[in-house]
């Protein structure tokens, strides 16, 4: 079968282009692997197109999900085989049952959510729960903070179809002695797979080595190799109750022995509502450990551990800063215990036992005890910590490689203390995080795996640590499976001859080896195919926005590990990434866009590494929200990047007029501000706007922008004649921006108003535009001036006593991030970043000074909602508009969680993107305002976020310093 014999064939999509096989060469590993191309499969007969092409072929299959293995499991030569954007349906919940039948790119979380009316859930639960899928989670065998109460995803697998190799479909699951012998009868592949699983397993004498030589039973977070250690004790091999499973076996193969279509899963009922956690501080990790066994006893839901190198990491993380508010001092290792209850005074009890506990073992300096909300927060905070491993600065690294190996918990503080002295005979401070109560702590050494001498260190550690687990008859892998780092380790693991047996189990199954090779059986060297040549010289590239905070633009670019956080869905909050929520593509990421500006300034061979069309591809439909500068636990600006690259590929390759006219948009509304009646009939007359909208390839469902009857610039002056000159609380600086000043005058005359008829000074000088429409289309040349003057401008003025504050959030902020980067005087630039303001921040802050109060306003009753600019989400926060709004007294405001509104300055009305744009807005935005009655007053403090809401709904937004002032008595 050739590859165009598939292609008229498939019903999916596939794709051979250098784009794509950058962007899945690599998963959350160190591998990188360059694959034959990328499949996303509708359905199984798609499946089982791709099998008989790869036979055909001589190539493989590697399924992939989320794509956020750890291991190298998604990693391959082969077809990327990527389920995660059609086989997505919750088929049946069996309520009475327990049971739930799914496709394997259904979401964790999204499951949960699901299964929320039925009072159930799946129990295990990784870190990347709201983004992994469970045919990853069977393939990985996963298990997380949960395991400890309702074990592993092993352990919930009732029934999976699948495609074997041959592409014949088979089911599996439960069966009594009859139904096995059956099997053993049933000729084909599958009876084929039956009789040498029974006949490799059925003598005592085997029986006997597997369970000697396996890690302990305790040990319930174990994935060396395959299962077979979990066939053995069922009724086909000796006298029990268990019926006998291929489930058992699939689960933790990794994708190597066939291909699952559809899995069944047993459910638990949703864990009691009333938490109570405890944060024990320790001063040094080996007291931590030691304190594991005597809250074990406690019948925990939550025992996690951080270190803090984990901690420190969090102090870059203006997320996660938020979320460090219960740590005391400075520790070196937190365990989070988490107790649960059906009533708040059973939990207080349990609490309270705890606590003792932990105070009588005399080893924890500090035990905040967290409740409600909080819990959330110290849980997201220790979820982060492996994608916050990325922001270590420079190309010393959190390496996974002896990340998942796990121990009974009896030998837990033993082997951690081996493994610390272990470790100081390298140098390293190793890093420790994760499951404590399970067993299992993700041990990680820092290393530069782009230097040989360090990739020859990642060998030698790992084997020496292989070597310390089995001394402990620990699993070298508890939850992120064998896939390529660790598989070489299997035959020391679980013994030569057990080996031979799951080399023999492969081959049945999959004799052509067309399912995900080099994992687990006939391992690929776990120090070939790293992400990073080693040794190499790295390349030099020059920029004009300042990168060097991450040491160039290609490690800004490299700190992004994976771990896939913006694939997360707009149910779970937060706004990042907002074109892989429109399109579910992984192309349209923030890691495929890291991903590929790696892979392409790495290896370019071009004078110019930014001249390539995949980059303009894959950077096209982001928006520059910003959001992965805050929500990526790596930090990872990709609105920086985007600019960069804009700049430099336009070196190359020029603009278009479109390009320019957006770019130079407030030079054009100058021009219109001169005869604003005629510019405005030319915006809003059906056919001369019709010709605009055609002749410039803007949306022709969009409405222009209008030009203001008047300038904010010419109202300043009449206005300066009415201050009263003396007597204020405060003098303020008013940043003009080219949007307040030119099309939205009417919210900066508020602006005077208010700040007036609130006693403080405003001072307006002739400041230059920010910059923001140059910097969006990458014109970084034109955006460095606007810095450089403004900066100039206003840094004899703007101090704490007189701060510059703004009211649209896009221009005023480029001073606290753009400006840094692109200013020639960085330390003016960097005081004035630390004293400017949104105008609601400012607000908030006199509100806390007792300088404004609730009885300057209307005691009206309205209600309120608002709709946050997405830089102000990503760089401040939107507290500051919520309290703003809710300076009057009786004014009841919500904020919609709306995440990116989809406008994104000129993105959203290019018609190219006008789709995609209003896709966003549907996501969660459009539908919170056509729920709010007409007396409901609709906010948003960005001018793209209001037109926005006008195109997606016909209602207007005002800015939130419109309704305060509107409010005033």
């Amino acid at each position: 079968m050739t590859i165009n014999i598939l292609k008229s064939t498939f019903s999916g999509e596939l794709f051979f282009d250098n784009l794509s096989k950058s962007i899945y060469a690599t998963d959350a590993s160190v591998y990188r692997k360059l694959p034959l191309g990328v499949a996303y499969p509708k359905n199984e007969n798609d499946i089982k197109l791709l099998i008989q092409f790869a036979k055909a072929n001589k190539t493989s299959l590697i399924p992939r999900t989320a794509g956020t293995s750890l291991a190298g499991q998604c990693v391959g030569e082969g077809l990327v085989v990527d389920v995660s954007k059609y086989f997505t349906k919750i088929i049946e919940v069996n309520e009475k049952d327990q049971t739930v039948t799914v496709q394997p790119g259904v979401v964790r979380d999204v499951l949960n959510n699901y299964l929320k009316p039925y009072n159930l859930f799946f129990g295990p639960n990784t870190s990347t729960s709201n983004r992994c899928m469970l045919g990853g989670m069977v393939g990985n065998n996963s298990s997380g903070t949960t395991s400890i109460q309702y074990g592993v995803t092993r352990d919930k697998v009732l029934e999976i179809q699948a495609v074997l190799s041959d592409g014949s479909h088979a089911v599996f699951g439960n069966l009594s002695n009859k139904e096995f012998d059956d099997k053993l009868n049933s000729g084909g592949l599958e009876g084929r797979i039956y009789n040498k699983v029974f006949n490799a397993l059925k003598s005592d004498q085997v029986k006997t080595r597997i369970k000697e030589q396996f890690p302990k039973p305790e040990i319930h977070r174990r994935n060396t190799g395959y299962a077979i250690d979990a066939l053995i004790n069922t009724n086909v091999f000796e006298e029990s109750e268990l019926p006998f499973n291929m489930c058992k076996l699939l689960s933790g193969s990794e994708g190597t022995l066939a291909f699952t279509t559809q899995i069944t899963l047993k459910l638990d009922k949703i864990p009691p509502m009333k938490s109570i956690m405890i944060a024990a501080h320790f001063d040094s990790v080996q007291r931590c450990l030691e304190a594991v066994q005597p809250v074990m006893k406690h019948n925990l839901y939550t025992c996690e551990m951080m270190d803090k190198t984990i901690l420190d990491c969090t102090k870059h993380n203006k997320t996660q800063q938020e979320n460090r508010y219960f740590i005391n001092g400075d520790p070196m290792a937190i365990l989070m215990c988490e107790v649960k209850a059906n009533s708040q005074e059973e939990v207080e009890v349990l609490a309270d036992k705890l606590l003792k506990e932990i105070k009588n073992t005399g080893l924890s300096y500090a035990y905040p005890v967290l409740r409600g909300e909080d819990i959330n927060k110290a849980i997201n905070l220790r979820s982060a910590g492996l994608g916050l491993l990325g922001n270590i600065v420079g190309d010393k690294k959190g390496v996974a490689c002896i990340e998942d190996t796990a121990v009974a918990l009896p030998d837990l503080a033993n082997y951690i203390s081996e493994f610390t002295d272990l470790m100081k005979g390298y140098k390293q401070d190793a890093i420790y995080y994760a499951h404590a109560g399970a067993g299992e702590i993700h041990l990680r050494p820092i290393l530069d795996i782009k230097q040989s001498g360090d990739v020859k260190l990642f060998r030698k550690i790992t084997t020496d640590v292989a070597h310390l687990v089995k001394k402990y008859n620990g699993s070298m892998s508890g939850e992120h499976g064998d896939g390529i780092v660790r598989a070489e380790f299997i035959p020391l693991m679980i013994g030569y001859e057990n080996y031979e047996i799951i080399k023999q189990i492969k081959e049945v199954f999959d004799p052509e080896c067309v399912f995900n090779p080099g994992k687990i059986v006939d391992a690929f060297p776990m120090d070939e195919s790293l992400r990073y040549k080693a040794d190499r010289e790295e390349p030099e590239i020059e920029t004009l926005l300042d990168f060097s905070k991450s040491l160039g633009i290609l490690r800004e670019a490299e700190k992004c590990n994976g771990t896939g956080d913006c694939r997360k869905l707009p149910e779970f909050g937060g706004t990042m990434c907002p074109s892989f929520r429109a399109t579910r593509n992984e192309k349209d990421t923030t890691r495929a866009r890291a991903n590929a500006l790696r892979e392409f300034l790495t290896n370019s061979d071009k004078e110019n590494r930014f001249d390539h069309k995949e980059l303009k591809d894959v950077f096209d439909l982001c928006l520059s929200c910003k959001a992965c500068s805050s929500e990526c636990p790596s930090s990872v600006n990709v609105a920086a990047l985007k600019a960069e690259f804009q700049y430099q590929y336009q070196k190359s390759n020029g603009s278009s007029l479109r390009t320019k006219l957006f770019a130079y948009n407030n030079q054009l509304n100058k021009f219109g501000s001169m005869v604003p009646s005629l510019a405005n009939f030319m915006f809003s007359n059906k056919l001369s706007a019709s010709l605009l909208k055609k002749g410039f390839g803007v949306a022709k469902q969009r409405n222009l922008p209008l030009i203001s009857s008047t300038s904010l610039e010419k109202h300043y002056h009449a206005f300066k004649n009415r201050q009263k000159g003396k007597g204020y609380i405060k003098t303020v600086y008013l940043f003009n921006d080219e949007f307040i000043n030119l099309l939205d005058t009417d919210i900066g005359i508020d602006a005077l108003d208010l700040l007036e008829s609130l006693n403080y000074e405003v001072k307006i000088i002739n400041n230059e535009e920010s910059g923001r429409t140059f910097l969006s289309k990458g014109f970084l040349d034109q955006a460095k001036i606007c810095a450089d003057k403004n900066v100039a401008l206003f840094k004899d003025f703007i101090s704490e006593n007189t701060p510059l504050i703004g009211i649209e959030p896009s221009a005023i902020l480029t001073f606290k991030d753009e400006y840094i980067r692109l200013a020639d005087d960085k330390t003016s630039a960097e005081a004035i970043a630390k004293n400017t303001f949104l105008i609601e921040e400012f607000i908030q802050q006199e509100i806390e000074l007792g300088n404004i109060h609730s009885g300057q306003f209307t005691k009206e009753t309205r209600q309120v909602k608002f709709h946050g600019h997405c830089h102000q989400k990503a760089m401040v926060n939107q507290l500051s508009s919520f309290s703003v709004l809710n300076l009057p007294a009786n004014y009841k405001v919500t904020i919609i969680p709306s995440g990116c509104c989809g406008m994104a300055g000129s993105f959203g009305y290019e018609k190219e993107h006008y789709e995609v744009s209003m896709t966003v807005g549907e996501q969660t935005l459009f539908p919170a305002i056509r729920k709010a009655s007409e007396e409901v007053i609709i906010a948003a403090n960005g001018t793209s976020c209001r037109h926005q809401i006008k195109d997606g709904t016909q209602r207007e937004a005002k800015h939130p310093i419109s309704v305060l002032k509107a409010a005033l008595i």
